[in-house]
C-alpha cells in the first residue's frame, strides 16, 4: 500500500458495529473486487472493494472476509482468507500478504489461506440460519458487469437453497455514511493534498497550456504525496466548462477563458472532491465575476444549511431558492416566468441542472440514504453551478462539509475560493514565475 499504515482499531470497531446489526445466528461474507480484464492479456489496476476495506483494511485481490458473531467456536467468528504466497507469485506479481501481516492490518486473529474457504464456509453455513451477502446497491450505479459478489451469491443459492438470504448493502449504507474521527482525519489528508495540487496548478496555468498538461500537474502532486485521483479529473476550459462530466482534457486554454477544475485526491482510499473555477488570464471579466459571486453565495448558503436533522430534499430546495434569486439578479431569469413556472420544470434548471451535493467518503459518491435526515458524522459535498453555453463559460464551486451536532464544518475552508483570492493566487504565481526568469545582460 502506498499510504501510511492505519491503526487496526478502526477496522475492529467497524466490524463490531456491523455485527451488532446482524440478526442472531447470522453470517456475512464480503469479497474483494475482481481484477478486470481489458485487451489481450491485460487487466486494470484493482480498485479495492470499499466495504471490504472498511471492515478489514485489506486491499489485496481475491480476499474474502467471513463474519459469524454467534459461531460456537470463538476463533470462527471472524476469519480473513487471503492468497497463499509462493515463489511464482513473488516473481511475477511481487509481495503478497503473510498471515501475520494481514492480521496486523485488520486486527483479525484468524487468518487462513483461500484454499481453506470452501470447507470453513460449509461448516459455518451448517451452523447459521441467516446469510448476509453483498452487492452494489448505489442508486446511481449502472451494474452491467457481473461482479465477484454476484457470482458468489449465485453459488451460495445453488449450494444452500434453504437458508434465509439478506442484503448486506442496507447495513453498509447506514454504517459508512457516518464517519469516525479516524476517517475524518484521512479525508482531511486527502483535502490537504488536493489543496497543494490546486496551488501548483494555479502557478502553472497560463494562456496556451493544454488541459492535459494541467491534469499532469495534478497527477504529479497526487502521486508524490502517495495519493491518486479520487475520480476521473475534469479539466474544462472555455465552453468545455459547460459539460458537466467533461473528461477529454485535451484542449488549449486561451486568454479570457475560465478553467473549471473538478479534481480531488484519494488518500488511503478516502476521497476529497473539490471544484474551483479560475481565469486563465489571471482576471475575471465583469460578467464572469458577477456569475462567480452568485455561485459562491449559493455555495455559502448550502454550507450553512447542512445541519443535522435536515432532509436532503429540504436542503436542496433551500439552495434552489437562493439560486433562483441569483439568476434573477443576473438577468438570466424573469420574475414573472418564475412565478408562472411549471413546478415539474422549474426555471433555474436551465442553468443549474444537477444536484447540490452528495455523501463523500471511501467512494466519491459515497454510500448513504438521502431519504434519512442528515446526522453528525456525515460528509457532504456542496457544489452549485451556473452554466452559460451561449456565453461560452460555466462556473461550479465545490467544498466538502462535515455535519456535526454543533453545525457544519467546512473541511476545505482554507482552499482559496473568493474571486479576489483566486485572482491574487493566479496573478501572484505568474509574477513569481516572471521574476524567476534569468535576465539578459542588456536588460
Amino acid at each position: 500500500m502506498r499510504h501510511a499504515p492505519i491503526d487496526s482499531s478502526l477496522f475492529v470497531r467497524n466490524r463490531k458495529r456491523l455485527c451488532e446489526l446482524l440478526s442472531p445466528r447470522s453470517l456475512a461474507v464480503l469479497n474483494a473486487n475482481d481484477l478486470l480484464p481489458v485487451n489481450a492479456d491485460a487487466t486494470l489496476q484493482m480498485l479495492p472493494n470499499s466495504d471490504l476495506f472498511y471492515l478489514s483494511g485489506i486491499e489485496q485481490e481475491e480476499t474474502i472476509l467471513l463474519l459469524a458473531p454467534d459461531a460456537f467456536n470463538p476463533l470462527q467468528r471472524e476469519i480473513l482468507f487471503i492468497r497463499e504466497p509462493n515463489a511464482l507469485l513473488k516473481t511475477w506479481e511481487g509481495h503478497k500478504l503473510s498471515k501475520e501481516e494481514a492480521a496486523k492490518i485488520s486486527g483479525i486473529k484468524t487468518v487462513k489461506w483461500l484454499s481453506e474457504f470452501p470447507a470453513v464456509f460449509h461448516q459455518a453455513m451448517c451452523e447459521m440460519e441467516h446469510v448476509y451477502l453483498n452487492s452494489n446497491e448505489h442508486g446511481r450505479a449502472g451494474v452491467v458487469v457481473e461482479t465477484r459478489d454476484a457470482r458468489f451469491v449465485d453459488e451460495c443459492r445453488r449450494r444452500f437453497p434453504l437458508h434465509d438470504y439478506r442484503r448486506l448493502a442496507r447495513l453498509m449504507h447506514r454504517l459508512r455514511v457516518v464517519k469516525s474521527s479516524e476517517e475524518i482525519d484521512l479525508m482531511k489528508k486527502a483535502v490537504a493534498i488536493t489543496k497543494t495540487a490546486f496551488q501548483r496548478v494555479c502557478r502553472f496555468v497560463q494562456p496556451g497550456v493544454n488541459e492535459v498538461e494541467i491534469e499532469a500537474e495534478f497527477a504529479h502532486e497526487f502521486i508524490r504525496k502517495r495519493a491518486c485521483f479520487a475520480y476521473s479529473p475534469i479539466i474544462a476550459s472555455g465552453a468545455n466548462s459547460c459539460i458537466l462530466h467533461y473528461n477529454a482534457n485535451d484542449q488549449l486554454c486561451r486568454k479570457g477563458d475560465l478553467l473549471l477544475l473538478d479534481v480531488g485526491a484519494s488518500y488511503a482510499n478516502y476521497s476529497s472532491d473539490l471544484t474551483r473555477t479560475i481565469p486563465v488570464g489571471g482576471r475575471f471579466s465583469k460578467r464572469q465575476r458577477a456569475v462567480y459571486n452568485s455561485v459562491l453565495r449559493v455555495m455559502r448558503a448550502g454550507i450553512k444549511g447542512a445541519v443535522a436533522g435536515k432532509l436532503a430534499k429540504e436542503w436542496q430546495a433551500e439552495a434552489q431558492s437562493v439560486m433562483t434569486e441569483e439568476l434573477i439578479k443576473l438577468g438570466l431569469l424573469k420574475p414573472k416566468a418564475v412565478r408562472n413556472q411549471d413546478p415539474e420544470k422549474p426555471e433555474f434548471r436551465r442553468f443549474f441542472m444537477h444536484g447540490l451535493g452528495h455523501p463523500l467518503g471511501l467512494d466519491v459518491h459515497d454510500l448513504g440514504y438521502l431519504s434519512d435526515p442528515f446526522a453528525p458524522g456525515w460528509v457532504m459535498t456542496v457544489e452549485p453551478g451556473i452554466y452559460l453555453p451561449e456565453e461560452g463559460f460555466g462556473i461550479r464551486l465545490e467544498n466538502n462539509v462535515l455535519i456535526t451536532k454543533n453545525g457544519p464544518v467546512d473541511l476545505t475552508a482554507d482552499i482559496p475560493v473568493e474571486a479576489d483570492e483566486i485572482e491574487e493566487l493566479v496573478s501572484m504565481s505568474r509574477r513569481a514565475v516572471r521574476s524567476a526568469r534569468p535576465r539578459h545582460a542588456s536588460e
